[in-house]
This record gives structure tokens, sequence and C-alpha cells, in this order.
């Protein structure tokens, strides 16, 4: 299955968890700092390698990261 993630910046707080369980390592720190004064998680993922598990979005304390996954067919249908 794959996945992608979307950060809300205004929500982070750049506590670094989503960063530290990613399975696929797709989550980093930004080198730029928010209006608020934090420094926010960042999504890349250039290579769709994204398997949508939830972790990060389970242990974000600011839910501020929301997952999308992509189903998959379970059977063909015929024509």
């Amino acid at each position: 299955m794959r996945g992608a993630i979307r950060i809300d910046e205004n929500r982070c707080k750049g506590c670094e968890l989503c960063t530290m369980v990613c399975p696929k390592h797709l989550i980093t720190t930004a080198d730029y700092f928010t209006p608020r004064g934090y420094r926010p998680a960042l999504y890349t993922d250039p290579h769709s390698l994204c398997t949508g598990c939830l972790l990060c979005a389970t242990i974000c304390p600011d839910a501020a990261i929301t997952v999308y996954r992509e189903a998959r067919l379970k059977h063909a249908v015929a024509a």
C-alpha cells in the first residue's frame, strides 16, 4: 500500500518524534523557523516510498500530521 502525509507547519513544534519513527526515513527537520519560532518537520518522498503506516501521525503530540493511503483493489473486475 502506498501512502503520503501532510504536515501542518502551523501546528508542528519540531519535536522530531516523527523523524525518529518513520521506517523509511522520509521526514526531516526544516532548516528554517516558522513564525512561532519552531523548526517544523518536512516530508520528502520523491520515490513514493511511504507505506501509510501511521507511525508518524500516531506519535505526533500536536496532531500536525495527516496520513493519506491509496487503497488497492483486491479483485480484478471482469469486463
